[in-house]
């Protein structure tokens, strides 16, 4: 299993690299973030031996449980899942980036639990760049307005933007998508709060990452390629 995750990651970082190069961008300037949802602890415990510190979970209970069973690794971990305000406090003191900040109740929420457990918390501003319906986030014209409440918050530190792409598995559909959400931000720099830090772009995953860097990515959440094969 050992072997086989390693591989996996160096084919990931690969495959990054090349489409970083393809771009003009350096690789080093993009965060790989390994999606543990459905990975068994023995292929976490390989991808960290292989090098993988970043490391996301969608579930706050299960990031919870995997935060202390990996405490002495040196994990940074990503909360990249729709995050409820009764679960706020236990998962803020874990966690290096929330990517899925998707209303201002939740950041209010964030901001209070860090505040009363005197931290700082970074996180990313979730958009529905695809205005599905069926997808959480902030609309794209719902943005702007929203980052001039957030400059109040003294906690909570927006340093960018996330989002999925409407249609994963259709390349040139989720290339429009992460070409909206890295205009958005373009846009939004030009009168953005001084508070408030728009450098990172979290969008791409397993299907479409490298369609996602060629397109501005600085983080990609990777799950499924690289745990191909870990059985065998």
């Amino acid at each position: 299993m050992t072997s086989k995750i390693a591989d996996n990651l160096n084919h990931v970082r690969v495959r990054i690299a090349a489409a970083a190069s393809r771009s003009g961008r350096d690789p080093s300037a993009i965060t790989l973030v390994a999606v543990t949802k459905y990975a068994s602890s023995g292929s976490i415990a390989a991808l960290i031996d292989a090098g993988c510190l970043d490391l996301g979970e969608s579930r706050p209970q299960q990031l919870w449980q995997r935060a202390v069973e990996f405490a002495d690794r040196g994990v940074r971990w990503h909360m990249i899942g729709h995050l409820q305000r009764n679960k706020v406090a236990r998962t803020m003191p874990l966690v290096s980036l929330v990517h899925s900040c998707d209303s201002l109740r939740i950041a209010a929420a964030i901001d209070q639990a860090v505040e009363q457990a005197s931290q700082q918390v970074d996180a990313l501003l979730e958009v529905n760049i695809s205005a599905d319906p069926a997808k959480g986030g902030f609309a794209a014209d719902e943005v702007a307005p929203a980052l001039d409440q957030l400059a109040g918050l003294s906690r909570l530190r927006i340093r960018g933007l996330m989002a999925m792409a409407g249609k994963p598995d259709d390349a040139v559909a989720a290339r429009a998508d992460f070409r909206r959400l890295r205009e958005l931000r373009d846009q939004l720099r030009a009168n953005c709060p001084p508070s408030v830090g728009l450098d990172e772009l979290s969008m791409g995953m397993s299907g479409d990452f490298e369609v996602a860097i060629e397109e501005g990515a600085t983080i990609v959440r990777v799950g499924s390629a690289l745990f191909e094969g870990e059985d065998a």
